[in-house]
């Protein structure tokens, strides 16, 4: 249930990712009217309900809204998809796929999640991110 606050920005949990990291204050959001093609590149909270097609390279936590549709290559801090996703995930602490999502593709992350409901197709390597002594993993 806190996961599900934190991705609508109503509590802590991932939200608090960011703020542990420095992330600017202000999440960005694109919206379910809007369609992207490119590279998207930053720092921070990133919410996706649109359409969005290219690479995504992030400082921060990706949130994937239940109406979003992405077919990209994604790197960011924390991934969390409510909607559908095609593409090659790496992220350095967690993927989580909400019971709306879908993803088809390939994940490497430190830990992934899937709730019950949601679909998954593809490879996942879950792997501890670097620096992590030996002892701990």
């Amino acid at each position: 249930m806190r996961r599900l606050l934190a991705f609508f920005g109503l509590g802590g949990g991932l939200a608090d990712v960011d703020t542990a990291r420095g992330a600017d204050a202000s999440p960005t959001t694109i919206g379910t009217g809007m369609t992207i093609k490119g590279e998207l590149r930053g720092e921070g909270t990133l919410t996706l309900r649109g359409q969005f097609e290219g690479d995504i390279v992030l400082e921060g936590t990706l949130h994937v809204g239940r109406e979003a549709r992405v077919d990209a290559n994604i790197t960011a801090h924390a991934i969390v998809i409510g909607g559908v996703v095609h593409g090659n995930l790496s992220a350095d602490t967690l993927v989580e796929i909400l019971p709306t999502g879908a993803l088809t593709g390939t994940v490497k992350s430190g830990s992934f999640t899937a709730a019950d409901g949601a679909s998954v197709k593809g490879e996942i390597w879950v792997e501890p991110p670097i620096g992590v002594p030996e002892a701990r993993r």
